[in-house]
Formats: structure tokens, C-alpha cells, sequence
């Protein structure tokens, strides 16, 4: 046969083998996905709302219908190609299109936050750090230039929380205030908040959603934040602009989120008493008498809730265990800062995660002191000691605030020192008979188990390089000792404690004195994670690294 002849086969054979090629990257992938997507354990949370009022029951639903445009605006925020993306995955009806968009929804964007912002659909560029605050070819040096040329005024609404900035016809650098940018979305949710505030009969609900929806027209958030530091209501509700972490380029810019929740009155009625001790663990700080507060904010309300509905930086990624709010500078001066524990959240991530962990990186002789109580009691400690220390500052007679000067390490930073000096007080509190001593080892071995939980959520992530930072540093001083015949870890009851105050000492006085060099050594050179960890971490594998929420109140 002529050779020619073989043509017509050797090219069913090519297009057939490009088939098989293409269905085993697809089947790969989908593979791929399908194990980064079971990282998040499947969890309904909700809770009894029967005995909200009818007027209640009803603002609930409205709400909620909001809570939706804050995930809108969020997914706006991300990138500016992020809405885009999102619907072609929407119109992707196959297998692999399906798990894209499940997975996307998770991270709200198409980089898996657990696994340092790698892309995981083909085509999209790194995560931007400017998100879509800033213009994409904005360099710090530019903005840092043109914010000189501005007034003080102006100057203050460019490194405000609540403005993009963006070009103009010239391509100058321009602020857009969020009421202009996002005003197709910030119009319908201000719509449904003054509906809900029509239909609770709760006063304080009533005028926090009331102030709430003028400050989406007008972009002054201050007296809505005011209102919600006030807000007494079993319906317990946050949404706006909060926490500045996406803002990787200089932590200034808020990201929209919801928490609609419902209020345990028993669990926070055991709770308030640690809003008496606030100033005297101020006024016993371990860093110079000169940094610390001789008056905090007056009030220091603290919350125990269930959630019914999250949304908008409230979704991606890890999920919020409890937040403490407002970040404006001028609130927690004047009125201090609310600390909110999300219950039910909690427990959900202390079951499915923490105590499986514990049994594997846990030295088997402290396995037992793992406990929910002290892990509950940490984080509300941690959003506590947020609020204390180092806030605003002058240096060189110009008045700013640690948040400025830390700039994109601010965040991780923040989070090491709310964690560490939350230890601290703890301590300090159980030293002086305030609370429980004999719940002192169970704190301890349970934080150390919980180290692992948060730095699985990714080096990039605030949370988990802050947790890196501590736990290196205990290592170092050795109130945390890995014992080598057992591989797993142990504390050192009487070492850690120093370990604690020292590290809450560096990290506040380099936060007071607005040391930004001091703060990124530190942070290096506590950054690596140890082999001893890196190899317990892969035994975690097929350990849930966080919950995926269902809300049946949603539906």
C-alpha cells in the first residue's frame, strides 16, 4: 500500500490520542479540584429564631436579601475581572465547569486561599495586591508621590478606608468614594435596610440600620458606626465596610461583609465581666507606662452570637470565628471596640478540625487538657486585645496610626499581637485569681493545637503568617519542645509564660514606636516554617482545614 494511504488512519489516531489527552487533563483537574474542595467540611448553622418577634422575623429576611449585594460588591472588590469570570463559570455547564465555580464561590475569586493564592483556573494573572482598589498599574511609589500633592483633607479620604482610587480622562490618579463606585449595589441594599428598620420594633436595630443605609449614600460612616456600638437587639446585624486585609498594597481599603446572627443572651451574660478588667490589663502591659492607654474607650460591649447568614469578606477562605469592630480609629477612641464571638461557628471548627488535629500533633501525655472552654475563651480574648495596646501615634510631632506605618504587614503583625498578648491577659487575669488557674494548662496545650489549625489556613494569609511568627518564636525560647521519639509537640508550662509576655512586649513597642523596618525583620526572621512541623502538617491531610457554611435560613 502507498504510503499515502496510512494518512487518513495516522489522523483518526492523532485526533483520538488528543481526546484521551484532553479527557485526562480534564479528569485530572477535576481531580485537583475535588481535593482542594474537600478541604472545607460541609456544616449547616443556624439557630432557634422562633423567639425573635414577628416584626423581627420579617427585618431577618430583608436582611439577608442585603447580606446578598455585600457578596456582589465583595466579588467587585477582588479583581476587576472577578464578576466577569464568575458568569462564564456560571454558563459552564460541564463537570470541570461545575467544580470551577464551586470552588470559586469559596475563595470568592479564582485563587485558592490556602494554598498561597495559586491560581486554579487557567488564564487569570497572580492575585493582584491592590485588588481592585487601586488602578492595576499603580505602583506604592506613585501613590505615594501624588497623596504628597494633596490638601490634608484630601490626603486623608486617599488613605481612607471607605475610596478607591482610580484615573481620570488624563490618567491622573483620582478618590472615588464607594458611594459613587459601587452606587448601582449600595442603593437596593440601602433600600432593604430602611425596610428592615421599618418592620423591627427593636429601637437600637432600628436606628443602626436607619444610619447604616444613609452612610451607603453618603460615605460618612461615623454615626452608623456609633449606632452599631449601641445596637442592643437579639437580631444582631453588621454589614458594611470592615476589615482592610484584601488592601495588600497599604491595608487602607474596607472590604464589604455581612453577619446577620442571632444573640445567646446566656452565653454573653458570662462573658461581660471581662470588659471590667480591660483597662487594668491595659494599665499592666508588658511594654513602657509611656505606650500604654491611661483611658480606654468607655464602652467595650461584648457579644456572643449564632450565625444565621454570612456574606461578602465574610465568605472566602477560612471563616470568621469572631471579629471585633469598628477599625475606624475615632470609634474605639471614643467609644472603645465590640467584640462579637460567633458561637456556633466555633464549635463547628473545635469538632470537625481542632480535636483531630490535637491528636496528632500533640504529645499523647497533654492530649486530655484539649478543651472547647479555653478555646472559646482565646479567641474572645484575642478580639479583646485588639482593641488594647499601641492605635494611633505621634511621631515626629505628625499624628498616625499604627495601621499606616505597619502599611502591608500591618495586618499579620496585628493579628501575631492580638493572639500572643491575648495569652497574656489570660495569664494575668488567672494569676490574679480573676478567672479560673486551674484551666491554665488546658489553654496552653489547646493554643498549641490550634497553631496548627491556623497555619494551615496559607503563609499568605494575615492569620496564618501571624501564627508562624508565634510559634517559631515559642520554639525558639522553648516553651513549645517537639519531642522526637514521639513526633509530636509539647509545652513547657513554665517556659511559654515569659516566651508569652516577651513577644507581647516586641510586638507592641514596635507597633508604638511605628517601627515598619523593626516589624518586617521579625516577621522574617520567624517566618520559615520548621521541617519538624512541615512533616506533622502533611499528616493532616485528610483533616478538614476549615467549614463550609450552610445557612437553611437563606433559602
Amino acid at each position: 500500500m502507498h504510503p499515502e494511504h496510512h494518512k487518513p488512519l495516522f489522523a483518526l489516531s492523532l485526533f483520538l490520542s488528543l481526546i484521551l489527552c484532553v479527557s485526562s487533563s480534564h479528569a485530572s483537574n477535576a481531580a485537583a479540584l475535588k481535593s482542594q474542595i474537600r478541604r472545607f467540611a460541609p456544616t449547616t448553622l443556624t439557630a432557634d429564631t422562633s423567639r425573635l418577634s414577628r416584626g423581627d422575623q420579617a427585618a431577618l429576611k430583608k436582611l439577608i436579601e442585603a447580606s446578598r449585594i455585600m457578596d456582589s460588591i465583595y466579588l467587585r472588590q477582588v479583581w476587576d475581572g472577578n464578576v466577569a469570570l464568575l458568569h462564564r463559570l456560571e454558563r459552564d455547564k460541564t463537570r470541570l465547569g461545575q467544580l470551577r465555580l464551586q470552588y470559586f464561590l469559596i475563595n470568592m475569586g479564582p485563587w485558592s486561599r490556602l494554598d498561597h493564592n495559586a491560581p486554579f483556573i487557567s488564564g487569570v494573572p497572580k492575585r493582584p495586591e491592590e485588588a481592585n482598589y487601586y488602578p492595576p498599574d499603580m505602583t506604592k511609589e506613585e501613590f505615594t508621590r501624588w497623596v504628597a500633592t494633596l490638601t490634608e483633607d484630601e490626603q486623608e479620604k486617599a488613605r481612607g478606608f471607605f475610596t478607591t482610587i482610580r484615573r481620570d480622562n488624563d490618567r491622573h490618579l483620582m478618590i472615588v468614594p464607594y458611594s459613587t463606585e459601587y452606587k448601582e449595589l449600595l442603593e437596593p441594599a440601602a433600600q432593604l435596610l430602611q425596610e428592615a428598620a421599618s418592620l423591627t420594633e427593636n429601637a437600637s436595630l432600628k436606628n443602626y440600620l436607619t444610619q447604616r443605609a444613609k452612610a451607603f449614600f453618603s460615605n460618612n460612616y461615623y454615626e452608623s458606626d456609633i449606632a452599631w456600638m449601641d445596637l442592643d437587639s437579639p437580631l444582631d446585624v453588621t454589614i458594611g465596610p470592615y476589615e482592610v486585609y484584601m488592601d495588600e498594597l497599604f491595608n487602607y481599603k474596607a472590604a464589604f461583609e455581612a453577619f446577620i446572627t442571632l444573640r445567646n443572651d446566656e452565653e454573653t451574660q458570662k462573658l461581660e465581666n471581662f470588659s471590667s478588667y480591660l483597662q487594668e490589663i491595659e494599665d499592666n502591659l508588658p511594654i513602657d507606662p509611656k505606650y500604654r492607654n491611661p483611658k480606654l474607650g468607655a464602652s467595650a460591649p461584648i457579644r456572643v452570637v449564632d450565625e444565621l447568614y454570612a456574606g461578602g469578606e465574610a465568605t472566602p477562605g477560612v471563616k470568621t470565628a469572631a471579629f471585633n469592630l469598628p477599625n475606624d480609629e475615632r470609634i474605639t477612641r471614643e467609644k472603645g471596640s465590640k467584640r462579637v464571638m460567633l458561637k456556633n461557628v466555633q464549635e463547628a471548627k473545635f469538632n470537625t478540625i481542632l480535636k483531630p488535629i490535637a491528636k496528632v500533633v500533640v504529645d499523647p501525655r497533654q492530649q486530655s487538657l484539649i478543651a472547647f472552654e479555653p478555646f472559646f475563651t482565646h479567641i474572645l480574648a484575642h478580639e479583646l486585645m485588639h482593641g488594647l495596646g499601641p492605635h494611633t501615634l505621634t511621631l515626629n510631632g505628625r499624628e498616625t496610626t499604627v495601621r499606616q506605618e505597619m502599611k502591608e504587614i500591618g495586618s499579620a503583625l496585628e493579628e501575631a499581637k492580638a493572639d500572643i498578648s491575648s495569652l497574656f491577659a489570660l495569664q494575668y487575669l488567672m494569676d490574679k485569681g480573676y478567672i479560673d488557674k486551674e484551666k491554665e494548662r488546658q489553654l496552653y496545650v489547646t493554643y498549641l493545637a490550634s497553631m496548627f489549625r491556623t497555619v494551615r489556613f496559607g503563609l499568605n494569609d494575615a492569620h496564618g503568617k501571624g501564627m508562624v511568627l508565634q510559634f517559631n518564636y515559642l520554639v525558639d525560647k522553648d516553651g513549645i519542645v517537639f519531642d522526637k521519639s514521639r513526633r509530636s509537640y509539647m509545652v513547657d508550662f513554665e517556659k511559654i509564660k515569659p516566651a508569652v509576655r516577651q513577644l507581647t512586649g516586641e510586638i507592641m513597642t514596635i507597633q508604638a514606636e511605628g517601627n515598619y523596618d523593626r516589624a518586617k525583620t521579625l516577621l522574617k526572621r520567624y517566618s520559615a516554617l520548621p521541617a519538624e512541623m512541615q512533616s506533622l502538617l502533611k499528616k493532616l491531610t485528610t483533616i478538614p482545614v476549615d467549614i463550609q457554611p450552610m445557612f437553611p435560613l437563606a433559602h
